[in-house]
C-alpha cells in the first residue's frame, strides 16, 4: 500500500434520494399528532370540567362552594395554552417533519447541479467510525449483483466472447436515449459553448453529448479521472474514456472484447482502481467440501490454470475422508516501518533507549490506538543504520487487511515522538523494513498479518486410494524437494510446492490485494510418518504472514462478497473483531494444504506431466495477431476442450492431481 491507494476502505454510503412513500407516511403521523391534540382540547372531558368548576365564595363566618361555568371559549384557550412538555416537544416534532417534507425533501427531487467535486480520499481506516449494523446492512444490499442500469436483465456469456444474449439495451431505453439524442444538436458545439455549458451551475450534465464531453476532456476542461463525478453516471464515463482511447490505440479493435457495461462502477471509483476502461471477466472454481476445525467449507479460487482447482480438490476430498485440518492463528499483527534521520549515532541510541521505557511505549500506545477504534499496537521494533532509525510498528486491525489503519496511527505516534526529539527527521513513512510486496527474511521470520499454522493426518489407506501414493514416498520427496531443494535455491519461504497458486486464486476470488501474495505465500510444508506401523501421513503447513481482510479494497465489490459469504466470513464480525479476518486465514492456510498434498502426491506417483498434456493444453487454435475480427469470433463460439462437463473427465484430474 506503498502508493498511498485505500485498498482498505468500505464504500461511503452514497447519497440517495428520500423515500417518497416513507415522506408522506412521515406527513400523515405528523397530522395525526396534531388532529390528537386538538381533540384532545375539544373533547367532552373539557365540557365535563366546564360544568364542574367549584369556587369557595365566603359568606359570613362560613365558605359557600358553588358551582360556576366558565365560558366555553375561555376554556379552550386555557387548555390550549396551558400544556405540558410532552405535548411541546410532539408539536415541535410534527412541525420540524412538516417542514423537512416541504423544505427539503421536496427540493431534492430538483434536477442534480454541477459541483466542483473533490474526488480524492483520504487513506484512513476504512471501517473506523462506522455503524458497524448498518454496515451489515450494506454488504447484504452489495450482494445482489446490481448493476447502474439493468439490474433484472439476464447475462449470458459465450466463452471468448464479452457480447451476451441480451447485451443491447431495453426497447424503453433505447426510446429514452434516441428521445434525448434527438434533443442535442447532431454535430458537437464549439469549445466556448460547451465550456459555458459545463459551467453554468443550472445546467446538467445530460445537456452535453459524449462528443462535446470528449472535447472538453482533450482540452484539459476536464480531467479524465474526474468525468465520472462530474458526468454523476459512471458507465458513460467508462464509456467516453474507451472512446478517448481507442482513438489512440494503433489497433482500434483492441478493446472490442474487454466488456465494461453492466457493472457497478460506483463501488470501484475512489477505492479501487482510477481511469476505468472496463473489467476482465475470470472463471471461478470451487474446491471441497474441506473441513478446517469442524466446519466445512466450499473455497472458491479464481484462477485461469487448468488442473489447479481439480487438484487442490482431491487435497480436500482426502483432508475430508481424514477428519480434517485443525488450525491456530499464533500471532495477528500488521506493520509498518517508517524511516527516522537523526543528527549522530548518540541521538540514535537515545531514541531507542526511550521508546524500549515501558512508560513511553505507553504514551506512543495511546496515541497510536487514538487513531481507530480497531487499532490496537502492541509492539515497537527498533532496528538501527548508523544515524538512521527504523521503527517497527506492529498492530492488530480488526477484520481489516490493516495497511492503512496501520499508517495513520503510525504518523499519531511519531508526532509525538517528535514532540520529545525536535531534531528528529521523518524521511519516510514506509522504510522497506515492513516489508510490503517483496520477499523479505523479516516477514519469514518475525511474521506479518496472520501467522498460521495447520496439521492434519492423514491414514494409510486414504494415502494409497485418493492420492495413488504412499506415505513413505512422500515423507522423502518432502525433504528432497521442499527442504533440501529450496536450501539449495537458497528460498526466502518458500519450502512448499506451490502455495502461491493456491493462494493467489483466493486472493483474487475474494477481493485481496493480490500483490501481498508474495509474503502471503511464505508457506513450509513438513510430512512425518506417523502410526503404528508409520503407515499414516503427519502433514502440517505453517504460513507466518497471511495478509488478508473482510472488509475494504476489493471486498466492497459484490462478486468478491459473494465469495466471502460462501465462506462464511463476508464484512466485519460485529461480536469480535478480527474474527472473520483470522478465519479467512485459517481457510487459506488449510486449503494450501491440501493443494501441497494433492501435487506432492502428483510428483511421488509421477502424474505430473501426464495430467497437464491431457488436461491443461486447449485444443483451440492459436491465431496470428493479424487474424482479423471475424474469425475471432467464430473461433469463440466453437466449443472447446477447455470445458470439461463430463464427470468422469473431471474424476480423472483429480485424480491424477497435477498442477505446476
Amino acid at each position: 500500500m506503498e502508493q498511498g491507494k485505500p485498498s482498505e476502505s468500505l464504500e461511503e454510503q452514497q447519497p440517495s434520494t428520500a423515500n417518497p412513500v416513507l415522506q408522506k407516511v412521515k406527513l400523515v403521523m405528523s397530522f395525526g399528532l396534531v388532529v390528537v391534540h386538538a381533540h384532545r382540547i375539544t373533547s367532552d372531558d373539557v365540557i365535563e370540567d366546564r360544568n364542574n368548576q367549584t369556587l369557595l365564595v365566603p359568606s359570613g363566618d362560613d365558605t359557600v362552594e358553588m358551582t360556576h361555568q366558565i365560558p366555553l371559549w375561555q376554556l379552550y384557550i386555557m387548555r390550549a395554552v396551558t400544556v405540558n412538555v410532552e405535548q411541546v416537544f410532539t408539536c415541535v416534532l410534527a412541525l420540524v417533519l412538516m417542514a423537512k417534507f416541504f423544505y427539503i425533501d421536496v427540493a431534492d427531487k430538483k434536477r442534480t447541479r454541477f459541483t466542483s467535486y473533490n474526488s480524492e480520499h483520504s487513506n484512513c481506516d476504512l471501517y473506523d467510525g462506522i455503524d458497524l449494523s448498518s454496515l451489515l446492512h450494506k454488504h447484504k444490499d452489495l450482494t445482489d449483483i446490481s448493476t447502474q442500469t439493468t439490474p433484472k436483465r439476464k447475462r449470458m456469456f459465450r466463452i471468448g466472447s464479452v457480447t451476451s444474449e441480451n447485451s443491447s439495451s431495453s426497447e424503453a431505453e433505447q426510446s429514452e436515449e434516441d428521445e434525448h439524442s434527438a434533443c442535442l444538436p447532431k454535430q458537437p458545439r464549439s469549445l466556448e459553448e460547451c465550456l459555458k455549458i459545463l459551467n453554468n451551475p443550472d445546467n446538467v450534465p445530460d445537456e452535453l453529448s459524449n462528443e462535446e464531453i470528449k472535447q472538453l476532456v482533450l482540452a484539459k476542461h476536464i480531467q479524465s479521472y474526474k468525468m465520472e463525478d462530474i458526468l454523476q453516471d459512471h458507465e458513460r464515463g467508462v464509456f467516453i474514456r474507451r472512446d478517448i482511447l481507442t482513438d489512440k490505440l494503433s489497433d482500434h479493435l483492441s478493446l472490442e472484447h474487454l466488456p465494461f457495461k453492466g457493472y457497478n462502477y460506483s463501488l470501484v471509483h475512489g477505492a479501487c482502481c482510477e481511469n476505468v476502461i472496463g473489467y476482465v471477466p475470470l472463471p471461478v472454481g470451487i474446491a471441497g467440501p474441506i473441513t478446517v476445525d469442524g466446519k466445512q467449507y466450499m473455497v472458491p479460487m479464481a484462477t485461469t490454470e487448468g488442473t489447479l482447482v481439480a487438484s487442490t480438490n482431491r487435497g480436500c476430498r482426502a483432508l475430508k475422508e481424514s477428519g480434517g485440518v485443525t488450525t491456530v492463528v499464533y500471532r495477528d499483527g500488521m506493520t509498518r516501518a517508517p524511516v527516522l534521520q537523526l543528527p549522530s549515532i548518540q541521538h540514535v541510541a537515545k531514541v531507542k533507549k526511550w521508546i524500549d521505557n515501558c512508560d513511553n511505549f505507553q504514551q506512543l500506545k495511546q496515541a497510536f490506538d487514538s487513531s481507530s477504534r480497531f487499532a490496537k499496537l502492541t509492539s515497537i521494533q527498533p532496528s538501527i543504520a548508523g544515524r538512521n532509525i527504523y521503527l517497527r510498528f506492529v498492530s492488530t486491525t480488526g477484520d481489516a487487511m490493516g495497511m492503512n489503519m496501520v499508517s495513520k496511527g503510525t504518523e499519531k505516534s511519531l508526532k509525538l515522538l517528535q514532540e520529545n526529539f525536535p531534531e528528529l527527521e521523518v524521511l519516510s513513512l514506509s522504510g522497506n523494513l515492513c516489508t510490503d510486496k517483496k520477499p523479505a527474511a523479516v516477514n519469514w521470520i518475525e511474521g506479518r498479518g496472520k501467522s498460521v499454522t495447520c496439521e492434519a493426518i492423514i491414514p494409510g489407506d486414504v494415502v494409497k486410494k485418493i492420492l495413488k501414493t504412499s506415505t513413505s514416498a512422500l515423507v522423502d520427496l518432502n525433504t528432497k524437494k521442499n527442504l533440501i531443494g529450496s536450501a539449495l535455491a537458497g528460498t526466502l519461504g518458500g519450502c512448499n510446492a506451490h502455495a502461491a497458486n493456491v493462494v493467489t486464486a483466493i486472493f483474487v476470488a475474494t477481493g485481496q490485494d493480490v500483490a501481498q501474495n508474495i509474503a502471503s505465500s511464505n508457506c513450509l510444508t513438513m510430512m512425518e510418518s506417523t502410526g503404528k506401523n508409520g503407515e499414516d501421513l503427519y502433514m502440517s503447513c505453517t504460513m507466518p504472514s497471511i495478509e488478508v481482510g473482510t472488509i475494504g479494497g476489493g471486498t466492497v465489490l459484490p462478486a468478491q462478497q459473494a465469495c466471502l459469504q460462501m465462506l462464511g466470513v463476508k464484512g466485519p464480525c460485529i461480536i469480535k473483531p478480527g474474527r472473520n479476518a483470522s478465519k479467512l486465514a485459517s481457510i487459506v492456510c488449510s486449503t494450501v494444504l491440501a493443494g501441497e498434498l494433492s501435487l506432492m502426491s502428483a510428483l511421488a506417483a509421477g502424474h505430473l506431466v501426464k495430467s497437464h498434456m491431457k488436461h491443461n493444453r486447449s485444443s483451440q487454435n492459436i491465431t496470428s495477431g493479424n487474424e482479423t475480427t471475424d474469425n475471432l469470433n467464430l473461433a469463440n463460439n466453437v466449443k472447446t476442450e477447455i470445458i470439461m462437463t463430463g464427470t468422469n473427465q473431471e474424476e480423472k484430474i483429480e485424480n491424477e492431481g497435477g498442477v505446476r
